[in-house]
């Protein structure tokens, strides 16, 4: 469907450098680990292995009718500088590509950007589990 609604605007998807559409990830963690720039939906999970790979990311928070989870997801690594949030209602090719490209051109924003979304990863999860289980048993 992707490549027909390009097709339609004569745009030749396959001809654009660094560009591949695919219809599913199933090695995700190893997709984020080669790609400069994460541009993707933020769910709590997403929000999660993007600092875990610690690298930047622009936000498509999903809207919700009750409750804006995913734009409160996406706030947490756009307020400590290693994210940028487009709204669901501005998407569009001028601004994605502006957004995509101011961050791409800047190389130091990039490690930057990545290393602060390191900085959110959660830490000793594990044990966490751990703990929350013998506390839970005892």
């Amino acid at each position: 469907v992707i490549r027909d609604n390009f097709k339609e605007l004569k745009i030749n998807i396959d001809k654009i450098k660094n560009v591949k559409i695919i219809p599913y990830i199933y090695n995700m963690e190893e997709m984020m680990n080669i790609a400069d720039l994460i541009v993707c939906r933020s769910g709590a999970m997403t929000i999660t292995e993007i600092s875990i790979v610690g690298k930047p990311a622009i936000f498509v928070p999903l809207p919700s009718m009750s409750a804006n989870r995913q734009e409160d997801n996406a706030m947490v690594l756009e307020k400590s500088g290693a994210a940028k949030i487009v709204l669901n209602k501005d998407v569009c090719g001028e601004i994605l590509s502006k957004e995509i490209e101011d961050i791409i051109e800047n190389k130091m924003e990039l490690e930057e950007m990545g290393r602060l979304a390191n900085s959110k990863a959660p830490t000793e999860v594990e044990n966490k589990i751990y703990n929350e289980i013998k506390n839970i048993l005892k």
